[in-house]
């Protein structure tokens, strides 16, 4: 046999790369034993041109190299060897290719590999195809024979197929299957067609070299042979190479194995083993963490679609990446690491399409070097060692390996301008002795026929866009950018399908693409979207070709050949392939092809919502009808149940559905629930209409959530009615809540308890909100339609209804809140999930809030109806108590949760609760004789109880520094109250005098002690006007004490410095605010009264002057109290002047004073007061400064006389009884004025 070439075990081609780079520094492909590389780069210079080539080998199932034996010369190749046809190791599937199978690739190759390598399509690789292909393409320059080639575009991937026209006529012939195409081809080629045989000279040199191969590997051991693999190309004339029809497996139209099977027909319920192959699996919410599992298994391989190469390579040439299947036997050990064996005919020489096969086989699998074994006749004559960049140079073989590159680009450019449409099948056909290569779109001309689905590839093609969308899914680290790629695979892959037949794909896609858009997240930047539509992952399943610039003379359209009007694109010769750059690339990817962009929530949900419905729509129709299946129209609405102050719709029944509810919640682990549609759990209907009723659940609740922004509560009402409905339908569905999913629901129902709480606040557009709860779409109604053959989604309806009692819809949020915070506590949510569970008992407490505060003001409501003799109802303290019943809850919730801010307003309101009691019990018995009774101190110092509580609760005002000044502002107001009630209702009765003057004064100093008036707030006018009023009630009961007071005059001599106190304190705070003239006129008409008072327990003329003198200063200090009552008067006059002039109509005075904040009547009373006291005072002055008369001094004369003329013109405005309240007012101002120079110019005579 000879001896070995090399000794040595070989290596795995799947880890072995054989460069070699010579001194020169080009690249020597050598047979030199080197460290193995994967994935290097091999660079060849030929004639001064660079030629870059590299192959990375992705995956190989080949034996490990075989060393070969050099046979002897003169050995008889014409006689078979002892090992022939045995299984072989060494050889592994290269030992059955040559008389075994054919070295033609089956229909479906690139689609095999293309899902073996999912990565690498659509994005990363040019072609994806046989190796027999490529060289084939590459060869149609130099070639006369025929070429037909399937062509598919995904994405940026084109995949190419070898389309024996032939073998599919032959189907035709028995099916009739694929009449339309064989009449097309025959009028393209004007001929009847005929098959061609293979002749005796083929079938010899298959023998021959099959037994070489034997004999080369001069082995005994016994290896299972390995069929489908492809050898190397030896033929080298450029005959039809088409082999027996019977080696290649062509589908039906649609054929699907029994065990992929979709349709409606054969998809019974009870085939469990469905199960394995249509697996789809819980999907999480976010595209990025989903487990999309695969729809299809093994049964795959049974259409053609199984990767059966014995090497997968990535193949770089120039910048062409090429995913490349080859099965070439590949020898190698010793000095020879990786060699191709090849036997030639010594009588006929190597010609350029040989040399060319040889060339690219070599570049490929980055072989080295080339064995050539020389026979004549079949026997052994001599070998010979060929590196592999010395092919090109071959005598009678020389070719450019530039040109081939040129050829490289032009023909990828050329089929990536014109194989636009994705999903489509494409058909690259030249006929045998032609120069003319013509493109034809075989998915349009199928559209054309009867049948539209008879195409072939249709299937292959829709999973490849599917599981290309489900890889890009599936991807960790995908960005958005790629997301209007997936939508465009997705959308193409549902176009291609029919319907009926394959509904678990639509299903899933339509799955998928509801998937893309996010739900729950916030707006991006735009940045992160492909909007500009520029990005070159982004394309159309809408895009059409568009006819290329013929300029340069590049490829033509089908208008330039009348003849042939269905070719899409034509290359009118093939030379022109060998000119450098002579096609380029002008399809332009499209701006419709980027992700939709939604420019609100709702158009987002909307579109979910189509695909969704999409999907269960397949679904529906994929599950048999059942007989007792309740028939229901789409496109008739379903009746909402809506009723009008219904007595079902109270707080009593709301509270046997609530437990209805939660019997039901608890229930869930244990209890089957049946669905009405027969679907059986564990199917594939089963688990994917599961997933599509929660995406569907999740979208309405979006909307709900966005219309309740939008402040249209009807809409949102509606939209959670149904996000509940869907939830309802998928419990009935699954047996074991998943926690995200129980949180959903938690989340569902806080938002319905949220809708009905601003329902209840926002009552007056009842009827707008219950137009847009009635408002039902097609869609929705489709939607319902599809959940009601699982369930009939009434579970939640006590919470969705729509109610117009205010009651009912506080009580119905309420439930909402106490069912999501059920749901939370019970399912051992509340540790994974703080914040909602805080969030949920923050709601809790805050609509128990609302319904405290509707209690209490139908109480005080009630009361204010109630006839003040009548005693207080039963029905007011019912209302008492049940408000006082939240109250006390919410403040448990928020205390539970630490949130001391909302505790203590709920304290607040519980202060005021017992301020509205106490108020109730004060109207028994009218005001006639009244008292202060037990009833309102006991509730009133309830109040004071609960509004400390509130600020021991917030501890300090950093807290929160509204909350707790209001809670102060209440709480002054409460000792406020509670003290003037005892002063003005002194219950005498029960308590002495002394005792209650105690009480008052202690109630009025502590809410003093709680009312801020340096704080600069907006309530400081207020507080200010509050210590102002405390200290005029103060010194008012003291000064009244001092009158009535006999005896201890050490306790009256305190009271009258106490009176004195208060009175300057009550003018101090009174000065500070200016719309409060008539508080401080009465003050100090107090305090001249009070002046009066003292002057007539004086006995001396002097202390009496004293006196006089200091209670005329205070009637002169009240000058600046009559100008700014002057004021107010003077506009009001201006104001009607102005009215009559314009003939406006006349307002009345008792009007007019109402524009102001000035009291006429309460003036006019006081400006009597005012001048009676001030004309006595005068004339108490002259009698005393007249008896006085010898002993004073010219300066009393002047003080006498200016005050006996101010005492005159008052005597005499006094007897105008026809003055106005302006020109008694000017005439105040006017003596005040005379006075005030008076006391400025002399002292008042007195020092």
């Amino acid at each position: 046999m000879g001896d070995l070439w090399g000794t040595g075990a070989g290596v795995s081609p799947s880890e072995t790369s054989y460069p070699g780079t010579s001194e020169a520094g080009q690249v020597a492909l050598t047979g030199e034993q080197e460290e193995p590389k994967q994935g290097s780069t091999g660079v060849l210079l030929l004639g001064g041109n660079e030629i870059k080539s590299s192959a990375v080998v992705k995956y190989s199932s080949a034996p490990p190299q075989a060393a070969f034996s050099r046979l002897q010369e003169k050995t008889d190749l014409k006689l078979p060897p002892a090992n022939w046809l045995r299984e072989s190791a060494k050889l592994g599937p290269a030992g059955a290719t040559i008389l075994g199978n054919s070295k033609k690739s089956k229909p479906f190759s690139s689609f095999g590999m293309a899902y073996d390598f999912i990565d690498s399509v659509g994005n990363d690789v040019d072609v994806v195809s046989d190796s027999e292909n490529i060289k084939k393409l590459l060869k149609i320059p130099y070639s006369k024979s025929h070429v037909s080639m399937a062509v598919h575009r995904i994405g940026r991937t084109l995949l190419l197929d070898d389309l024996d026209i032939q073998e599919l006529f032959m189907r035709s012939s028995q099916t009739g299957d694929w009449t339309w195409l064989k009449e097309f081809y025959q009028r393209l080629i004007d001929q009847k067609w005929q098959r061609k045989k293979k002749s005796k000279e083929h079938w010899y040199h298959k023998a021959i070299l099959s037994k070489f191969l034997y004999y080369s590997i001069n082995g005994d051991e016994a290896a299972q042979p390995v069929p489908g693999s492809k050898e190397q190309n030896q033929e080298e004339t450029t005959e039809d190479e088409s082999d027996e029809p019977s080696r290649v497996s062509w589908p039906a139209p649609f054929e699907m194995p029994s065990s992929l099977s979709e349709d409606a027909s054969t998809s019974n319920q009870g085939s469990v083993p469905l199960e394995s192959s249509y697996v789809v699996g819980h999907v999480a919410s976010a595209p990025k963490e989903q487990n999309l599992t695969t729809l299809f298994s093994d049964g795959e391989s049974s259409q053609g679609l199984k990767n059966d190469f014995v090497r997968n390579i990535l193949w770089t040439f120039e910048d062409i990446h090429m995913l490349v299947g080859s099965n070439m036997p590949i020898f190698g050990g010793g000095r020879y690491p990786a060699v191709s064996l090849r036997l030639r005919d010594n009588n006929k020489p190597i010609n350029v399409l040989t040399g060319i096969d040889y060339w690219l086989d070599n570049l490929i699998c980055n072989v080295p070097e080339l064995v050539m074994c020389f026979h004549v006749n079949g026997i052994v004559q001599k070998y010979e060692m060929i590196k592999t960049e010395d092919i090109p140079n071959l005598e009678n073989s020389n070719f450019s390996t530039k040109v081939i590159k040129d050829i490289a680009q032009n023909i990828l450019s050329f089929l990536k301008s014109n194989c636009t449409k994705e999903g489509h099948t494409y058909w690259l056909f030249k006929a045998s002795g032609s120069d003319i290569v013509k493109l034809y779109d075989l998915t349009t001309l199928c559209e054309e026929t009867e049948d539209k689905y008879q195409n072939p590839f249709t299937m292959p093609v829709a999973i490849l866009l599917y599981k290309v969308a489900c890889n890009m899914m599936l991807k960790k680290t995908q960005n958005r950018k790629y997301y209007g790629t997936i939508r465009t695979l997705l959308l193409n892959c549902v176009k291609l399908l029919d319907k009926g037949r394959h509904p678990q794909i639509i299903a899933s896609a339509n799955y998928m693409l509801s998937e893309l858009f996010q739900l729950d997240e916030p707006k991006k930047e735009e940045s992160e979207f492909p909007l500009n539509g520029n990005s070159d992952e982004s394309y159309s399943e809408d895009e059409e070709e568009m006819p290329d610039s013929d300029e340069n003379g590049f490829y033509s359209t089908s208008s330039d050949f009348p003849d042939d009007s269905k070719a899409v694109a034509i290359i009118k010769s093939v030379g022109e392939l060998s000119v450098p750059e002579k096609y380029k690339s002008t399809h332009q990817i499209r701006p419709s092809c980027s992700f939709p962009v939604c420019h609100d929530t709702e158009e987002r949900c909307r579109l979910v919502l189509s695909y969704v419905l999409e999907g269960l729509k397949s679904i529906d129709r994929s599950i048999k009808k059942e007989s007792d299946l309740p028939a229901a129209d789409p496109n008739i609405p379903i009746p909402l149940k809506y009723e009008d102050e219904s007595s079902t719709a109270g707080p009593e029944c709301l509270e046997k559905q609530m437990a209805l509810f939660l019997g039901k919640m608890g229930s869930f682990q244990e209890v089957k629930h049946s669905n009405q549609s027969g679907m059986i759990p564990g199917s594939w209907q089963y688990k994917m209409k599961l997933q599509l009723i929660l995406k569907s659940s999740k979208a309405y609740y979006v909307l709900s959530d966005a219309a309740v922004s939008l402040q249209k509560y009807g809409r949102a009402l509606r939209y959670i009615r149904l996000a509940l409905q869907c939830y309802d339908a998928y419990c009935c569905l699954f047996m074991n809540m998943l926690s995200e999913v129980l949180l959903f629901l938690c989340q569902s129902l806080t938002l319905c308890g949220d809708i009905q709480l601003m329902l209840a606040q926002n009552s007056n557009n009842r009827a707008a909100y219950l137009e847009e709860y009635n408002f039902q779409t097609k869609e929705d109604q489709e939607i319902l339609h599809s959940l009601h053959r699982e369930s009939s989604c009434q579970v939640f309806s006590w919470a969705t209804d729509l109610s117009t009692d205010l009651e009912c819809q506080l009580s119905v949020s309420c439930k909402c809140y106490e069912a999501a915070h059920e749901i939370l506590v019970f399912s051992n949510l509340k540790e994974q999930n703080p914040e909602q569970y805080t969030q949920v008992v923050k709601r809790m407490g805050n609509i128990q809030n609302e319904i405290g505060v509707f209690y209490m003001n139908q109480a005080a409501a009630l009361q204010s109806e109630r006839v003040e003799s009548k005693m207080v109802s039963t029905a007011e303290q019912q209302l008492w108590k049940k408000s006082f019943s939240f109250f006390e809850k919410g403040i448990q919730n928020f205390e539970s949760i630490d949130d001391s801010t909302n505790a203590s307003l709920l304290l607040c309101n519980m202060g005021r609760l017992m301020r509205i009691c106490a108020h109730a019990h004060c109207a028994v018995g009218g005001d006639f004789k009244r008292e202060f009774s037990p009833e309102e101190a006991l509730y009133y110092n309830k109040a004071v109880d609960y509004y400390l509580k509130a600020l021991r609760s917030l501890n300090k005002r950093e807290v929160h520094p509204a909350v707790w000044d209001s809670v102060n502002w209440e709480l002054s107001t409460t000792y406020f109250t509670m003290a003037t009630l005892l002063q003005d209702y002194a219950p005498l009765s029960r308590k002495a005098q002394e005792q209650i003057e105690k009480e008052v004064s202690e109630s009025m100093m502590k809410s003093l002690k709680y009312c801020d008036v340096e704080l600069v707030t907006t309530r400081q006018p207020l507080c200010q006007y509050r210590a102002a009023t405390i200290h005029h009630r103060l010194a008012s009961m003291y000064h009244s004490c001092l009158r009535n007071q006999v005896g201890d005059e050490h306790q009256r001599k305190q009271h009258r410095i106490l009176v004195d106190l208060h009175y300057n304190k009550a003018v101090k705070f009174f000065q500070l605010l200016k719309d409060a003239p008539c508080e401080l006129l009465r003050v100090q008409l107090e305090r001249v009264a009070f002046a009066e008072f003292q002057m007539t327990s004086q006995n001396s003329s002097t202390g009496k002057l004293k006196t006089l003198s200091g209670a005329l200063d205070i009637m002169i200090q009240c000058r600046s109290v009559f100008q700014s009552i002057r004021k107010e008067l003077g506009a009001e006059c201006e104001q009607k002047c102005v009215d009559d002039s314009n003939n406006a109509e006349r307002v009345p005075i008792e009007d007019l004073s109402t524009g102001t904040n000035l009291n006429k009547e309460e003036v006019l009373k006081l400006l009597s007061i005012f001048e009676s006291r001030l004309s006595f005072l005068l004339l108490q002055f002259i009698k005393l400064l007249s008896s006085t008369k010898k002993k004073t001094s010219s300066k009393d004369d002047e003080n006498l006389k200016v005050n006996k003329y101010a005492y005159s013109l008052l005597l005499r405005s006094a007897a105008n009884k026809n003055l106005t309240l302006l020109e008694r007012t000017d005439v105040i101002l006017s003596i005040l004025q005379q006075l005030t120079q008076d006391n400025e110019g002399h002292n008042l005579g007195i020092q």
